[in-house]
């Protein structure tokens, strides 16, 4: 994906345009020799982050000749990370399962006992605190 973005005081401005769009708005600027006030841009998808982490968004900043995406992702405080727990504990509290466990790693309840990996499909039944094959039809229409 091609993209270009406006240069204002020598800062990214704005948002990048893609390629074709440029080209139509701007048909005499030659691409491969860009005036000062554009510049190449350079996609970065986002990162993917930890349960106890917050993305702050995105800025757009020069790096190797060209502009590009940089996420900002912060770790979560003590505060943050305990209220992120207490409302996940008390949403399972409310409906969820009393034998599941909360594993902290991943602020989330786990089962006592982990469930097949036959592919098959299979729920919960809580009396017998196991899992329990679902057999038959799928859902019909």
């Amino acid at each position: 994906m091609e993209l270009f973005i406006r240069i204002k005081d020598g800062h990214p401005f704005e948002h990048p345009i893609f390629g074709d769009n440029f080209r139509q708005a701007f048909p005499s600027i030659d691409t491969n020799n860009l005036p000062a006030e554009f510049a190449r841009f350079s996609r970065v998808d986002a990162p993917i982050f930890g349960v106890y982490e917050v993305y702050e968004g995105v800025t757009y900043e020069w790096q190797n000749g060209s502009v590009t995406d940089v996420h900002h992702v912060r770790a979560m405080t003590t505060e943050e990370i305990t209220a992120k727990q207490d409302a996940v504990k008390t949403s399972w509290a409310e409906n969820g399962y009393a034998s599941w466990v909360f594993d902290e790693a991943i602020c989330a309840f786990k089962a006592p006992v982990s469930c097949p990996a036959d592919k098959k499909f299979y729920q919960w039944d809580e009396p017998a605190v196991s899992w329990v094959e679902i057999t038959g039809e799928p859902f019909e229409r």
